[in-house]
Formats: structure tokens, C-alpha cells, sequence
């Protein structure tokens, strides 16, 4: 049975609500609820698993994200073109450009805080 597009992007964007809002949960409970350090071992457990398990899982649904995000893109690719040729006229491959470089400068200016 063929999927409509629509159900496809439902389903993509329904799972990737639950990923996002798994990924933000375990980020709380690794910053301010499971300790780390030389505390005790036991206090390092939530729920049966350890501070380091649930960073495991934090990375793998952040992998996950990564590939709901691709197929959120490419599905909904038309109405993103489309939308910046309205608000940018004939400049819509420069605003497209910058929107996806901003990321970088995004990721960069967060690196050089975390580090300060």
C-alpha cells in the first residue's frame, strides 16, 4: 500500500516531536538531576541506569534527530523554496544560502561560550 505524503510527513514529524522532546528530558536529568563527578556511585543511577547509559541514549536519539530533520527537509522541500522565493524575490538562492550557513555561526559562537 502506497503511503499518501501527507500521512508520511505526519508520521516524520510526530516521531521527531517525541525525539526532540526525549532529547531535551534526558538533557535535564543528565544537568540537573543525575550528578556527576566523584559522588557517590549509586546517586548516578536513574531508573535502573547509570549517568553514562542515559548519554548513550541522548547521543543515539540526537543521531536519530539528525536523520528525522533530513527527511523533514526533503519532504517539505517545495513549500521551503517556495516560501523564500516570496519573502526574497529574486535573491532566494542567497537567503537560502545564508539561512543554511547560520548554522554554523550558530554552532561556532556556542563552542567558543562553552568554552569560556
Amino acid at each position: 500500500m502506497k503511503m499518501k505524503k501527507n500521512s508520511l510527513k505526519y508520521i516524520i514529524d510526530a516521531i521527531l516531536f517525541i525525539d526532540i522532546c526525549s532529547i531535551a528530558l534526558i538533557g535535564l536529568l543528565l544537568g540537573f538531576v543525575i550528578p556527576e563527578g566523584k559522588k557517590h556511585q549509586a546517586a548516578k543511577y536513574f531508573l535502573g541506569l547509570h549517568r553514562h547509559e542515559w548519554g548513550d541514549i541522548h547521543l543515539f536519539l540526537s543521531a536519530i534527530l539528525l536523520i528525522l530533520l533530513f527527511l523533514h527537509l526533503w519532504l517539505n522541500w517545495t513549500w521551503i523554496v517556495q516560501s523564500t522565493k516570496r519573502y526574497f524575490g529574486n535573491n532566494w538562492k542567497n537567503a537560502l544560502w545564508c539561512i543554511s550557513g547560520a548554522w554554523i555561526f550558530i554552532l561556532i559562537v556556542a563552542w567558543i561560550i562553552a568554552r569560556t
